[in-house]
């Protein structure tokens, strides 16, 4: 009884961290498009403030409970490597895109936005696949090399990591499944064209999957 109870939990804790993030995310995104008067440079930066500080927060508060995932790619990671079952998993993500999605309908409630939505923000091409490979393959590798030699840093590297790569990738770094699908539901600054999605979390999956091979290499070279 109490391990479901400690399941549920860890649900729970997904879910609300998953719909905190987006609502940061597109509510910021519609935010800084609204008062930037045309200028897309100060509406990203608005919304590169925002969803990293609102990541600090998120893993600080919820890591402890769930491990802050948010995330289907770092879900799957934790699964492969058999730091979860994979049972545990589909729960995990299944929490974590009801969440997001359930963050984007609040954002468009408090800004008195149609609540349903679909993007028609085109997000296409081998370069925005890159980054999004990219993007992901440093996301989860500065959460496998963190939670192995700084753990008591995850929360800045994490939250660190996504501000730069907003600014570094061509896609602004989604790097997450999850925050795909529910950004394909909004038509707003951090919309994603649904006919986009798909070849997004391709490009985060590999993305995944390379960086947890290639820190599984280097955790096992010691230093001499």
């Amino acid at each position: 009884m109490s391990e479901s109870v400690g399941t549920l939990r860890q649900l729970a804790a997904e879910a609300l961290g998953s719909a905190l993030l987006l609502a940061a995310v597109v509510g910021s995104g519609i935010m800084g498009e609204r008062l930037a008067a045309g200028n897309v440079g100060i509406a990203l930066l608005a919304n590169t403030a925002a969803t990293g500080a609102m990541l600090f927060v998120l893993i600080t508060i919820f890591g402890p409970i769930s491990g802050a995932h948010f995330n289907p790619a770092v879900s799957a990671v934790a699964a492969l490597q058999r730091h979860m079952t994979w049972i545990l998993c589909a729960g995990y993500i299944a929490a974590q895109l009801v969440g997001a999605i359930v963050g984007v309908a609040a954002a468009h409630a408090m800004f008195e936005m149609p609540i349903a939505q679909v993007s028609f923000r085109e997000r296409s091409g081998i370069a925005q696949m890159f980054s999004e490979f990219i993007a992901t393959f440093g996301l989860i590798t500065t959460i496998i090399l963190t939670v192995r030699y700084a753990p008591a840093r995850v929360a800045a590297a994490v939250a660190s990591y996504i501000m730069a790569a907003y600014w570094f990738t061509a896609s602004t770094s989604f790097a997450n499944p999850a925050v795909t699908v529910a950004r394909s539901v909004t038509d707003t600054f951090a919309g994603i064209r649904p006919l986009d999605a798909p070849a997004f979390i391709l490009a985060q999956l590999c993305g995944a999957v390379a960086a947890m091979l290639v820190t599984s290499w280097l955790m096992r070279v010691r230093p001499r």
